[in-house]
Protein backbone atom coordinates (compact mmCIF):
# COMPACT_ATOMS: atom_id res chain seq x y z
CA UNK A 1 0.00 0.00 0.00
CA UNK A 2 1.27 3.49 -0.87
CA UNK A 3 0.46 6.94 0.51
CA UNK A 4 0.58 9.73 -2.09
CA UNK A 5 2.92 12.61 -1.23
CA UNK A 6 2.80 14.43 -4.57
CA UNK A 7 0.95 14.04 -7.86
CA UNK A 8 3.30 14.81 -10.76
CA UNK A 9 0.71 14.21 -13.50
CA UNK A 10 -1.96 11.67 -14.47
CA UNK A 11 0.69 8.98 -14.96
CA UNK A 12 3.21 9.72 -12.21
CA UNK A 13 3.03 10.13 -8.43
CA UNK A 14 5.47 10.31 -5.58
CA UNK A 15 4.49 8.16 -2.64
CA UNK A 16 5.65 6.51 0.55
CA UNK A 17 5.40 2.74 0.80
CA UNK A 18 3.59 1.99 4.02
CA UNK A 19 5.38 -0.39 6.33
CA UNK A 20 8.92 0.76 5.56
CA UNK A 21 8.37 4.48 4.73
CA UNK A 22 10.44 4.12 1.58
CA UNK A 23 10.01 7.02 -0.83
CA UNK A 24 9.17 5.91 -4.32
CA UNK A 25 8.01 7.03 -7.73
CA UNK A 26 5.04 5.25 -9.30
CA UNK A 27 4.78 5.42 -13.09
CA UNK A 28 1.78 3.96 -14.88
CA UNK A 29 -1.13 4.96 -17.06
CA UNK A 30 -3.72 6.80 -14.95
CA UNK A 31 -1.95 6.08 -11.64
CA UNK A 32 -2.21 9.76 -10.63
CA UNK A 33 -5.59 10.59 -12.12
CA UNK A 34 -7.85 12.17 -9.49
CA UNK A 35 -5.43 11.34 -6.68
CA UNK A 36 -4.88 13.70 -3.75
CA UNK A 37 -2.03 14.08 -1.26
CA UNK A 38 -2.25 11.58 1.63
CA UNK A 39 -4.65 9.39 -0.33
CA UNK A 40 -3.64 5.73 -0.33
CA UNK A 41 -3.18 3.45 -3.29
CA UNK A 42 -3.82 -0.17 -2.42
CA UNK A 43 -1.36 -1.53 -4.96
CA UNK A 44 0.84 -0.25 -7.77
CA UNK A 45 -1.99 -1.18 -10.17
CA UNK A 46 0.43 -2.40 -12.83
CA UNK A 47 2.63 0.68 -12.49
CA UNK A 48 6.42 0.59 -12.29
CA UNK A 49 7.78 1.33 -8.81
CA UNK A 50 11.09 3.17 -8.46
CA UNK A 51 12.76 3.78 -5.10
CA UNK A 52 14.54 7.09 -4.75
CA UNK A 53 18.20 6.18 -4.51
CA UNK A 54 21.03 8.60 -4.01
CA UNK A 55 23.22 9.36 -7.01
CA UNK A 56 26.59 11.02 -6.62
CA UNK A 57 26.55 13.01 -9.85
CA UNK A 58 23.36 15.03 -9.29
CA UNK A 59 22.64 14.72 -5.58
CA UNK A 60 19.81 12.21 -5.65
CA UNK A 61 16.84 10.84 -7.56
CA UNK A 62 14.56 13.33 -5.80
CA UNK A 63 16.67 16.17 -7.24
CA UNK A 64 16.29 14.77 -10.74
CA UNK A 65 12.54 14.42 -10.29
CA UNK A 66 12.23 18.05 -9.25
CA UNK A 67 14.31 19.36 -12.14
CA UNK A 68 12.78 17.62 -15.17
CA UNK A 69 9.35 17.26 -16.76
CA UNK A 70 7.45 14.18 -15.51
CA UNK A 71 6.82 13.28 -19.16
CA UNK A 72 10.55 12.63 -19.50
CA UNK A 73 10.32 10.14 -16.64
CA UNK A 74 7.50 8.42 -18.53
CA UNK A 75 9.61 8.27 -21.70
CA UNK A 76 12.55 6.77 -19.79
CA UNK A 77 10.12 4.26 -18.32
CA UNK A 78 8.95 3.32 -21.83
CA UNK A 79 12.54 2.71 -22.90
CA UNK A 80 13.05 0.43 -19.90
CA UNK A 81 9.78 -1.38 -20.67
CA UNK A 82 11.16 -2.08 -24.14
CA UNK A 83 14.47 -3.24 -22.66
CA UNK A 84 12.65 -5.56 -20.28
CA UNK A 85 10.63 -7.06 -23.14
CA UNK A 86 13.87 -7.84 -25.00
CA UNK A 87 16.27 -8.80 -22.20
CA UNK A 88 13.98 -9.97 -19.42
CA UNK A 89 14.97 -8.87 -15.93
CA UNK A 90 16.83 -5.56 -15.90
CA UNK A 91 18.02 -3.07 -13.29
CA UNK A 92 15.28 -0.43 -13.53
CA UNK A 93 16.96 1.83 -10.98
CA UNK A 94 18.83 3.50 -13.86
CA UNK A 95 15.53 5.27 -14.71
CA UNK A 96 16.63 8.51 -13.04
CA UNK A 97 20.00 8.79 -14.78
CA UNK A 98 18.42 7.74 -18.08
CA UNK A 99 15.67 10.37 -17.68
CA UNK A 100 18.31 12.95 -16.83
CA UNK A 101 20.17 12.14 -20.05
CA UNK A 102 17.01 12.19 -22.17
CA UNK A 103 15.99 15.55 -20.68
CA UNK A 104 19.26 17.20 -21.74
CA UNK A 105 19.15 15.46 -25.12
CA UNK A 106 15.70 16.93 -25.76
CA UNK A 107 16.90 20.38 -24.65
CA UNK A 108 19.90 20.15 -27.00
CA UNK A 109 17.70 19.17 -29.92
CA UNK A 110 15.24 21.99 -29.25
CA UNK A 111 18.14 24.46 -29.27
CA UNK A 112 19.47 22.86 -32.47
CA UNK A 113 22.67 21.88 -30.68
CA UNK A 114 24.36 18.69 -31.76
CA UNK A 115 26.76 16.45 -29.91
CA UNK A 116 29.31 14.28 -31.62
CA UNK A 117 29.67 10.65 -30.65
CA UNK A 118 32.68 9.16 -32.45
CA UNK A 119 31.80 5.78 -30.95
CA UNK A 120 28.30 5.51 -32.43
CA UNK A 121 29.14 2.83 -35.01
CA UNK A 122 31.12 0.84 -32.46
CA UNK A 123 28.25 1.06 -29.97
CA UNK A 124 25.76 0.04 -32.66
CA UNK A 125 27.77 -3.11 -33.37
CA UNK A 126 29.19 -3.88 -29.92
CA UNK A 127 25.85 -3.39 -28.16
CA UNK A 128 23.57 -4.24 -31.07
CA UNK A 129 20.41 -5.19 -29.17
CA UNK A 130 20.81 -2.34 -26.70
CA UNK A 131 21.00 0.08 -29.63
CA UNK A 132 17.82 -1.38 -31.13
CA UNK A 133 16.05 -0.91 -27.80
CA UNK A 134 17.33 2.67 -27.50
CA UNK A 135 16.06 3.43 -31.00
CA UNK A 136 12.48 3.00 -29.72
CA UNK A 137 12.82 6.56 -28.41
CA UNK A 138 12.88 7.95 -31.97
CA UNK A 139 9.11 7.66 -32.65
CA UNK A 140 8.30 8.52 -29.02
CA UNK A 141 10.06 11.90 -29.20
CA UNK A 142 8.70 12.53 -32.68
CA UNK A 143 5.15 12.04 -31.45
CA UNK A 144 5.55 13.83 -28.12
CA UNK A 145 7.69 16.82 -29.07
CA UNK A 146 7.84 16.74 -32.88
CA UNK A 147 11.62 16.48 -32.74
CA UNK A 148 14.07 14.06 -34.36
CA UNK A 149 16.84 12.50 -32.30
CA UNK A 150 20.04 11.55 -34.11
CA UNK A 151 22.08 8.36 -34.11
CA UNK A 152 24.76 9.84 -31.85
CA UNK A 153 22.21 10.57 -29.09
CA UNK A 154 20.67 7.10 -29.53
CA UNK A 155 24.16 5.65 -29.08
CA UNK A 156 24.53 7.25 -25.67
CA UNK A 157 21.06 6.04 -24.63
CA UNK A 158 22.08 2.53 -25.73
CA UNK A 159 24.92 2.67 -23.19
CA UNK A 160 22.42 3.42 -20.43
CA UNK A 161 20.33 0.45 -21.58
CA UNK A 162 23.46 -1.70 -21.51
CA UNK A 163 24.17 -0.63 -17.93
CA UNK A 164 20.71 -1.88 -16.95
CA UNK A 165 21.36 -5.40 -18.20
CA UNK A 166 25.08 -6.04 -17.70
CA UNK A 167 26.06 -4.59 -14.30
CA UNK A 168 28.41 -2.32 -16.20
CA UNK A 169 28.09 1.43 -15.75
CA UNK A 170 27.99 3.85 -18.65
CA UNK A 171 31.57 5.08 -18.16
CA UNK A 172 32.89 1.49 -18.29
CA UNK A 173 30.89 0.80 -21.46
CA UNK A 174 32.32 3.95 -23.05
CA UNK A 175 35.82 2.84 -22.07
CA UNK A 176 35.28 -0.51 -23.77
CA UNK A 177 33.92 1.17 -26.91
CA UNK A 178 36.93 3.50 -26.99
CA UNK A 179 39.29 0.56 -26.56
CA UNK A 180 37.63 -1.23 -29.47
CA UNK A 181 37.93 1.94 -31.58
CA UNK A 182 41.64 2.23 -30.70
CA UNK A 183 42.19 -1.41 -31.65
CA UNK A 184 40.42 -0.95 -34.98
CA UNK A 185 42.42 2.21 -35.78
CA UNK A 186 45.75 0.45 -35.16
CA UNK A 187 44.71 -2.43 -37.43
CA UNK A 188 43.40 -0.09 -40.15
CA UNK A 189 46.60 1.96 -40.10
CA UNK A 190 48.68 -1.20 -40.43
CA UNK A 191 46.50 -2.43 -43.31
CA UNK A 192 46.26 1.07 -44.84
CA UNK A 193 42.56 0.51 -45.48
CA UNK A 194 39.23 0.60 -43.68
CA UNK A 195 37.83 -2.55 -42.09
CA UNK A 196 34.40 -3.71 -43.24
CA UNK A 197 32.32 -3.03 -40.11
CA UNK A 198 29.59 -5.35 -41.35
CA UNK A 199 31.89 -8.37 -41.62
CA UNK A 200 31.66 -11.29 -39.23
CA UNK A 201 35.40 -11.09 -38.50
CA UNK A 202 35.01 -7.44 -37.42
CA UNK A 203 32.18 -8.33 -35.05
CA UNK A 204 34.25 -11.17 -33.62
CA UNK A 205 37.20 -8.81 -33.11
CA UNK A 206 35.02 -6.24 -31.33
CA UNK A 207 33.50 -8.81 -29.01
CA UNK A 208 36.90 -10.38 -28.32
CA UNK A 209 38.35 -7.01 -27.25
CA UNK A 210 35.29 -6.40 -25.09
CA UNK A 211 35.60 -9.68 -23.21
CA UNK A 212 39.37 -9.41 -23.10
CA UNK A 213 38.95 -6.20 -21.09
CA UNK A 214 36.28 -7.79 -18.87
CA UNK A 215 38.61 -10.72 -18.15
CA UNK A 216 41.43 -8.35 -17.22
CA UNK A 217 39.20 -6.34 -14.89
CA UNK A 218 37.92 -9.52 -13.20
CA UNK A 219 41.38 -11.12 -13.05
CA UNK A 220 40.28 -14.13 -15.13
CA UNK A 221 42.88 -16.11 -17.11
CA UNK A 222 42.76 -18.02 -20.38
CA UNK A 223 43.32 -21.76 -20.05
CA UNK A 224 45.77 -22.09 -22.94
CA UNK A 225 48.10 -19.94 -25.02
CA UNK A 226 48.50 -19.51 -28.78
CA UNK A 227 51.49 -17.22 -28.41
CA UNK A 228 54.19 -19.64 -29.65
CA UNK A 229 52.19 -20.54 -32.76
CA UNK A 230 50.98 -17.03 -33.61
CA UNK A 231 54.35 -15.34 -33.01
CA UNK A 232 56.02 -17.70 -35.52
CA UNK A 233 53.23 -18.14 -38.07
CA UNK A 234 51.88 -14.57 -38.03
CA UNK A 235 54.59 -12.31 -36.56
CA UNK A 236 53.13 -9.05 -37.93
CA UNK A 237 49.70 -9.66 -36.45
CA UNK A 238 51.26 -10.89 -33.21
CA UNK A 239 53.31 -7.69 -32.84
CA UNK A 240 50.23 -5.67 -33.70
CA UNK A 241 48.28 -7.49 -30.99
CA UNK A 242 51.04 -6.78 -28.47
CA UNK A 243 50.94 -3.08 -29.34
CA UNK A 244 47.15 -3.05 -28.99
CA UNK A 245 47.27 -4.80 -25.61
CA UNK A 246 49.80 -2.25 -24.37
CA UNK A 247 47.69 0.68 -25.60
CA UNK A 248 44.40 -0.64 -24.22
CA UNK A 249 46.01 -1.51 -20.88
CA UNK A 250 46.93 2.16 -20.49
CA UNK A 251 43.44 3.28 -21.51
CA UNK A 252 41.52 1.09 -19.07
CA UNK A 253 44.24 0.94 -16.39
CA UNK A 254 44.52 -2.83 -16.26
CA UNK A 255 47.04 -5.57 -17.05
CA UNK A 256 46.54 -8.25 -19.70
CA UNK A 257 47.85 -11.80 -19.40
CA UNK A 258 50.47 -12.66 -22.04
CA UNK A 259 48.15 -15.35 -23.43
CA UNK A 260 45.70 -12.63 -24.52
CA UNK A 261 48.17 -11.48 -27.19
CA UNK A 262 47.96 -14.70 -29.20
CA UNK A 263 44.17 -14.82 -29.18
CA UNK A 264 43.91 -11.17 -30.19
CA UNK A 265 46.42 -11.80 -32.99
CA UNK A 266 44.19 -14.62 -34.22
CA UNK A 267 41.21 -12.26 -34.52
CA UNK A 268 43.36 -9.63 -36.19
CA UNK A 269 44.39 -12.22 -38.80
CA UNK A 270 40.76 -12.93 -39.55
CA UNK A 271 40.16 -9.24 -40.16
CA UNK A 272 43.29 -8.56 -42.20
CA UNK A 273 43.27 -11.62 -44.45
CA UNK A 274 40.07 -13.55 -43.90
CA UNK A 275 42.18 -16.69 -43.82
CA UNK A 276 43.72 -18.46 -40.87
CA UNK A 277 45.19 -21.93 -40.44
CA UNK A 278 43.96 -22.29 -36.85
Amino acid sequence: MYRVTKVLNHNAVLAVEQGNNAQCLLLGKGIGFGKKISETIDSAMGASVYYLQEYKDRGGADTIIKSIDPEILEIANQVLDQAESVFGTIDRSILFLLADHIYYAVERIKKKEQISNPLTEDIRLLFHMEYKVAACIIPILQKKYRISIGDDEVGYIALHVHSAIDNENVSDAIQIARAVRACVQIVEEAMDKKIDVLSLSYNRLMNHVRYMIVRAIKGEKLKMSLNDYMSVKYPSEFNMAKTICDEIAKMVNCTFEDAEIGYLAMHICRVTSGELDV
